[in-house]
Formats: C-alpha cells, sequence, structure tokens
C-alpha cells in the first residue's frame, strides 16, 4: 500500500449523461449515448442549408446538456469574463469543484497543497465565437482575450488561481491520451510528495456544439454516427464532447483520514512510438505494448489477474487490430491462459472525447470496479475477423455480467494520443471499508449555499440521495457535511435521528428540529457562559459522557485537572448514581459543573 494511489472522488459531464452515476447506468447497459440530430436543430446551430441536405452530412453527435450555462458567480467572476470564457474552461472549473466534494474536501480546510494535471481540446469558441467579431476584439485586446480563459496555457493554473490551490499546476498536451496521461502525472507528483492531493483530467467541447459532421472515405470518422469498437463492422469513431476528473490522494493518508476511496492506482505508466510505426497518425504495436508491460511492472500486479481492460477502442479498420495485438503481446509476457479477460472501450457508448477520453474510460473502470460488473461493447454486432480471439487473454461480448474473481478486482486503462503518446493505469478495486464507528442516532446536518433557492435545491438532492441508499450512515453524512463543505450564506441545519426521519425534515421541514438563516459576512464573538451555584444536579452530562467520545474525554481530562489541584476525585460525583448531598457542597458542586 506504500505506493498505492486512492481515487477518492470524481465528476464528468457527458453525452447524454450529465454525472458520472448518469455515465455508468448507460455503460452498463450498453446503450449508445449518442442521439440523431434534426434538420432545425443544425440550422438553429447555423450548419449550412447545403451541407445538411448532403448525403455525406451525418446527422448524429454527442451532446452535453446546458453546455452554455455556467455559475460565474459561484467563482466570483465578472459577467463579461465569463461571456469570454471558453466553455472547456469553465466546465472544466465546475468539474474540478465537483471533484473536491465528491472527495468531502474543501481546499482552505484541506491540510497538504493540491495539485492540478490536465488539458482541454482545441478552442473552438474563441475562433467561431471571439474572433468574428472585430468590435469585440479592438474592445478588449488579443492580451486580455487571450489570457482570460481562452488558452490551453491557462486551462489549470486558472483552477489554481480561483480555488486557492498551491500544488504543481501542469497543462498537458498529448491529444488524445491527454487525461490519463495526466492522471499518470499526477501520481508521479503524489508519489514524489510534490502535493497531498491532486486533481487530474480533461475537457474537450466543440463549438457549434452538438452538430454533426461530413463523412470523407478513409477518414476515422463512422459513415453512420456509430462507433462499434473491435467489431466485425467497424467503420470509424466519432468525436464528440465531454469533461471529467478524478481526485487522487496517497492510499496511507486516504485510509488515515476515512477518505471515500472508489478505486486504487497500483501502477501506470507513459512512453512514445517514436517511428515504430507506418505513419504518424498511426497506432504501434511495439510502443503500445511497451506501456502496458511497463505499468504491470511498476504495479507489480500479474497479468493473470486482470479482468478487465478499457481499451482506446476507436472503432477503426486499421487501429482496433493494431491495439488488440499490442494488448496481447504484452500479456503474453506473463500469461499463456486464454479468454480470461473481458476487453471493452467506452467510445461506443459516448463517442471520442478526444483530450477527456481517458479519464472518461478511467472513470467508467472505476464504477466497473465499485459494482462488481463487467460492462458490454455498445453496438456490438460480432468480433472483428481480424483478430485472433481463440488464442488471445481476451473476450468481447455485447452483453454486460457480474464480475466474479478469486482475490481482488483489477483493470487497466489504455489511451493512445495521435503523435505517440501512449499511457497506461492500472487499477484494483478499493479495500473493503471499515466498519462505521458507534455513533449516537441523532445527526446535525448542515447545509449551507450562495442563494435560498440552492439552498432549497441542495436539500432536495440530499433528501433524494439518503432515501436512495438507506443504509448510508448518517454520521458520515453529517461530518462531511460539517467538514467537507464550504460555509456559505444562506444556511439550514436539521436535526434528525436517522435516515427515513433525515428524508422526511429535508423535504417538509419541522420549525422545530429544523431552521434556516442568513448567516452574517463575519464570523460572530464568542461568550464563554458559566452556569452559577445550585445548577447541578445527579447524573448530570451522563448521557453525554456515554454516547460521546470528545465529551468523554474532555471530562475525564478535567476530572484529572481537579484532583490533581485539589484532591477532589469527581468520577463518583458526576455518576448516574451520585449522593446528591454531597454534590450541595460548593468546593465539589462548582468544579462539577465547570467540567461538565
Amino acid at each position: 500500500m506504500e505506493t498505492d494511489i486512492a481515487i477518492i472522488g470524481m465528476a464528468g459531464r457527458f453525452p447524454g449523461s450529465p454525472t458520472v452515476e448518469d455515465l455508468w447506468l448507460r455503460v452498463r447497459d450498453g446503450d449508445d449515448c449518442l442521439r440523431d440530430l434534426s434538420a432545425d436543430e443544425l440550422r438553429a446551430s447555423g450548419i449550412d442549408e447545403a451541407l445538411i441536405a448532403s448525403p455525406d452530412y451525418v446527422r448524429r453527435s454527442g451532446v452535453l446538456d446546458a453546455v452554455e450555462c455556467f455559475d460565474a458567480g459561484f467563482f466570483g467572476i465578472g459577467a463579461r469574463d465569463a461571456s469570454i470564457m471558453d466553455p472547456q474552461h469553465r466546465l472544466f472549473l465546475e468539474c474540478t469543484w465537483e471533484t473536491l466534494e465528491s472527495a468531502g474536501y474543501v481546499p482552505e480546510k484541506f491540510d497538504g497543497s493540491i495539485g492540478v494535471f490536465a488539458g482541454c481540446g482545441a478552442n473552438t469558441y474563441l475562433l467561431n465565437n471571439l474572433l468574428s467579431d472585430p468590435k469585440l476584439l479592438h474592445q478588449i485586446g488579443w492580451f486580455l482575450l487571450r489570457h482570460t480563459g481562452n488558452d490551453k496555457d491557462f486551462l489549470t493554473t486558472g483552477v489554481s488561481y480561483r480555488l486557492d490551490l498551491r500544488g504543481p499546476s501542469v497543462n498537458v498536451q498529448t491529444a488524445c491520451s491527454t487525461s490519463l496521461v495526466a492522471v499518470h502525472l499526477a501520481v508521479q507528483s503524489l508519489l514524489l510528495l510534490e502535493c497531498d492531493m491532486a486533481l487530474a483530467g480533461g475537457v474537450t467541447i466543440e463549438v457549434p456544439h452538438g452538430v454533426g459532421y461530413r463523412y470523407l472515405e478513409g477518414e476515422i470518422l463512422a459513415p453512420d454516427g456509430r462507433c462499434r469498437a473491435f467489431d466485425a463492422a467497424s467503420g470509424g469513431t466519432v468525436l464528440t464532447s465531454g469533461v471529467g476528473v478524478v481526485a487522487l490522494r496517497r492510499a496511507a493518508d486516504a485510509l488515515r483520514d476515512g477518505d471515500p476511496i472508489l478505486a486504487l492506482v497500483k501502477g501506470s505508466a507513459v512512453n512514445n512510438d517514436g517511428r515504430r510505426k507506418v505513419s504518424y497518425l498511426a497506432p504501434s504495436v511495439d510502443g503500445h505494448a511497451d506501456v502496458v508491460r511497463e505499468a504491470l511492472a511498476v504495479s507489480g500486479v500479474d497479468a493473470r489477474s486482470i479482468g478487465l481492460v478499457e481499451a482506446h477502442g476507436t472503432g477503426t479498420a486499421l487501429g482496433d487490430p493494431i491495439e488488440f495485438e499490442a494488448l496481447t503481446q504484452a500479456f503474453r509476457s506473463q500469461t499463456d491462459d486464454t479468454r480470461f479477460c473481458r476487453i471493452t472501450s467506452t467510445k461506443p457508448n459516448i463517442g471520442h472525447l478526444d483530450t477527456a477520453a481517458g479519464v472518461a474510460s478511467l472513470i467508467k473502470v472505476i464504477q466497473a470496479l465499485q459494482n462488481r460488473w463487467l460492462p458490454p461493447l455498445a453496438n456490438h454486432t460480432a468480433a472483428n475477423p481480424l483478430l485472433d480471439l481463440a488464442t488471445s487473454p481476451f473476450e468481447i461480448s455485447g452483453e454486460g455480467r457480474p464480475w466474479h474473481s478469486d482475490g481482488p478486482r483489477r483493470a487497466g486503462v489504455s489511451s493512445l494520443g495521435v503523435g505517440g503518446t501512449n499511457a497506461h493505469v492500472v487499477l484494483e478495486e478499493a479495500p473493503p471499508s471499515p466498519l462505521p464507528s458507534r455513533a449516537p442516532p441523532e445527526q446535525v446536518l448542515t447545509l449551507s449555499a450562495r442563494s435560498e433557492a440552492a439552498l432549497d435545491r441542495m436539500s432536495g438532492r440530499l433528501a433524494d440521495f439518503l432515501a436512495a441508499r438507506p443504509d448510508t450512515s448518517l454520521a458520515d453524512v453529517a461530518y462531511t457535511l460539517s467538514a467537507g463543505r464550504r460555509e456559505m450564506t444562506h444556511r439550514r441545519v436539521v436535526v434528525a435521528s436517522d435516515i427515513n426521519d433525515a428524508v422526511k425534515l429535508l423535504q417538509i421541514p419541522d420549525r422545530c428540529r429544523s431552521h434556516h438563516a442568513l448567516a452574517t459576512d463575519s464570523a460572530p464573538e464568542v461568550g464563554f457562559l458559566f452556569p452559577g451555584g445550585g445548577s447541578q444536579y445527579v447524573g448530570m452530562g451522563a448521557g453525554l459522557d456515554e454516547r460521546f467520545t470528545e465529551f468523554h474525554r474532555v471530562r475525564e481530562e478535567g476530572v484529572l485537572l481537579v484532583e490533581r489541584h485539589s484532591g477532589v476525585d469527581l468520577t463518583p460525583l458526576l455518576a448516574v448514581d451520585a449522593d446528591p448531598e454531597q454534590l450541595r457542597r460548593p468546593t465539589i458542586s462548582l468544579p462539577a459543573i465547570l467540567v461538565t
């Protein structure tokens, strides 16, 4: 565990799937999340009428919901700066915040430095929406236009500035493998103790958004808008948009602090093909095989224990057989066993997310490990006849099934970039969660938001979450809401006795057990109030002492201090069967009240 890296949070937005949970539901069932586009939608996006009518134009795309929306005020960004900010930077910033919340942290409460490693695609918003407006360019100037969230150089540093993250902030650009290379660099930074938490991922958003493309024979794009990886009907891929981010910590630190470990990174590797391929744009058997072998060696994991490989899997006639051969060679360096590992790809589900493709695949595999389910290949018809499946370590299927394993479930994730930079990550399922500590049934749930409407929405989402997961520890929820969320001005407090009680109170507040108010801008002053003599009673604080570890610890400390300074032992006098006459003596009652 000393060199393992824990994945403790994740967030993303993908075609047809606005959250990582939605993505898993679609991937689990083998759904194709791309959708057909109407002529009216294409006209609204500014596509030329002649192109829409062309038989070569494919009216199919992966669409992100509300891609034009951005909560600029939440991050303190002005309206003008937000309007000229690349949507890739906007959505990546939102997803980094969501990832931190998924991990249960806010930057100002984290004891350590947080790094950011990520990359983005080409800024088509700048080309199509900003540079086409000479008046805007004249008013703002090229320097500010470029530096206000409109250049790849500023993706991660913009996040570090706005969230006050002080670890390494590195922009990564290796084409399609960008986000998985970012994960590798984040792992290395953590192992080298350069930071104590790292955010890694990528984003690609095409503008105009949600439009089709022109099919040209010989290119990598599919003629029918459907990606079929490793399939007999493979015809190409579909370029789409998306964003994904994961949070990582050293596993020992995550275990110590009780973080929600989603999966473990056992090892990772990055290399380049060099000239070992037929052309610059082509993948390489040797380069890909080498990076997989290196990742396996770094992880110390036996290839025979890998039950799932998430391949790059573009669904192209050239790329898929080359990748399959590379993976086979890498596994054959350790085992001759056949058909023990499922091979799959996320691209048939959501298309090719370019710089965000690798992290999308990683998020999918994390969820496959969590749910112990081997996902199918979407759009599967039959295996590509060029693949020698019978003698390979792999199986291909369009049907999902439970993931049974004699040992820890393990998986590999590959991502290949145009230009030859390859990445591979070896994952293992999270270790068993420790049993929850004994906690009192009553818990205080604290919520805060920037507006009353947002606070109401947050309450509703929490109620829905708890209703869907009745086995959740209410004490853990209360702790995360208190310690892992930023305090904002609109606040709500709910005192609940169990999950069902919490759901009811969040949906329909009870003024006796819930309260909301607007907090002041500055912290209130603290006053120390000491009750006078005569307020003591037999067994005071006994219930608190029995139920709360911290109360018991502090009371024991106080009892020892009183005995050290006065020679009076308060222990029997604070018991539930204490002599009430003894408690009336001022030399006993006053110290007992103070300690309580």
